[in-house]
């Protein structure tokens, strides 16, 4: 059978040439280019724009001799629950390891509708994917939300979902909510007629809130654990963004002042601190705190100190930060020099003495439940507190090299690397050791 040369070029102007075959499935060119530009998996893409389909051969996608396609990458994701992690790879299709419950649908039962991925979220034990197209598909403990079959003809065109522990909600592209899962967060229908034009929804443990095109904001879920926002709701107006802790919301508005509703001990009172939370530009939320990061850089804490709800104790170092990260008892900040500062339940990352000399040029920080894992500029990682659990990689340190960017599940952490590979440490049976695969899951990868 006669062969053919196609030139296969990346973005930034590298190129290959591949002689194939008329009869060569897509798949088989596309994984020759990937292995020859060393790069994770991606989509070929005509010059008229059209995508390969990876189970067509070349004949039957039209390409000729001498055609030049486009290997177009995507940055990998990764979403986690709490024991599981679901990577996005860059072709839209996605890789699953972890635990699995041994009661529930794998993703088998729906791989074969798991096509050009945009996003997924997860519950504690199940996941939600965003499609293309706008349609959703979902898998895992149907009590978890793992089941949407009831309100799947409403799932189109969904722009953006969220999950709290047990429910899903989805923004449709009209700006309306559908929500799924058991608890008092998925059920919706006393607010519904509220929820229009909405632009963004956080949850907290077992409540939503939603902010709506005009600024304020609409709230349902466990009324005690921030479902009601009664209380408040004159006050939430010019709302831009919302943060959840488990139990409370913080709600950042356009003039830069707070206004929190939910249980009081998870940082739902901030009247203790709020004639200090002026010109807040960003909250961020442990499981039982929150932490505002202000116009200054300076920083301002409430709600239970034995979760980082005080941070008088390091206040005076707490200056130029220029992000939060917060574990389920602790924080992490890094400050404008690229060092970092810590507070919060020393058991949970509020120390980090042991790797304090480490933490320099840091450029990103992120959380398991347990440990928290900096990445520096020069595409290393340093870790610290609950070993078990994510805080110490030193079994993948050499592996650990030109990371861009890293992802927490409760106990374990997984990092994708500039060629779109995954390395993965902490509790082994739930996501630190990439060899446990959904047994669902017979298709290779």
């Amino acid at each position: 059978m006669s062969s053919m040369d196609v030139c296969v070029v990346l973005m930034g102007g590298s190129s290959v040439h591949i002689s194939i075959t008329a009869e060569c499935p897509v798949a088989e060119l596309q994984q020759t280019a990937q292995n020859l530009f060393h790069t994770g998996k991606g989509k070929l893409i005509t010059a008229s724009g059209e995508v390969l389909n990876p189970a067509h051969t070349i004949s039957e996608c039209g390409v000729q001799p001498g055609d030049v396609l486009t290997l177009h990458l995507r940055q990998p994701r990764i979403a986690a629950s709490g024991d599981t992690f679901v990577a996005i790879l860059g072709d839209g299709s996605i890789e699953t390891w972890g635990r699995f419950q041994s009661d529930a649908p794998g993703i088998g039962s729906v791989r074969d509708q798991l096509r050009d991925v945009q996003d997924i979220q997860a519950s504690s034990y199940a996941f939600a994917a965003l499609l293309s197209d706008g349609s959703v598909v979902t898998w895992g403990s149907p009590g978890f939300g793992g089941d949407s079959s009831q309100v799947r003809e409403q799932l189109r065109k969904v722009r953006q979902i969220r999950a709290s522990q047990q429910a899903f909600a989805a923004i449709l592209e009209d700006g309306s909510v559908v929500t799924w899962g058991s608890g008092a967060a998925a059920q919706s229908s006393s607010v519904r007629e509220q929820l229009q034009n909405v632009q963004q929804i956080r949850a907290a443990d077992q409540a939503f809130a939603a902010i709506r095109g005009d600024g304020s904001v609409v709230s349902w879920g466990c009324p005690s654990l921030g479902g009601d926002s009664s209380a408040v709701q004159d006050q939430l107006k010019h709302v831009r963004h919302v943060q959840a802790s488990g139990r409370a919301f913080a709600a950042l508005r356009d003039d830069g002042s707070v206004v929190t509703w939910g249980n009081a001990e998870y940082g739902g009172d901030c009247s203790s601190v709020h004639a200090a939370l002026r010109d807040v530009k960003d909250i961020q939320a442990s499981d039982g705190a929150f932490a505002a990061v202000l116009g200054d850089g300076s920083v301002v804490t409430w709600g239970n100190p034995y979760a980082g709800g005080d941070c008088s104790s390091i206040n005076a170092e707490l200056k130029n930060v220029q992000n939060v990260q917060a574990t389920k008892l602790a924080f992490a900040a890094i400050l404008e020099d690229g060092t970092v500062r810590t507070w919060g339940h020393p058991d949970y990352g509020g120390d980090s003495s042991s790797v304090q000399n480490q933490l320099r040029n840091v450029r990103q920080i992120q959380a398991s439940s347990y440990a928290f894992a900096a990445l520096l500029l020069d595409g290393s990682v340093v870790t610290w507190r609950d070993a078990a659990t994510g805080g110490d990689c030193s079994s993948v340190r050499e592996q650990l090299r030109d990371v861009q960017l890293i992802q927490g599940s409760s106990k374990a952490f997984a990092a994708i690397l500039a060629s779109g590979s995954v390395v993965a440490w902490g509790d082994p049976e739930v996501g630190g050791d990439m060899g446990r695969r959904d047994p669902t899951d017979t298709v290779a990868n």
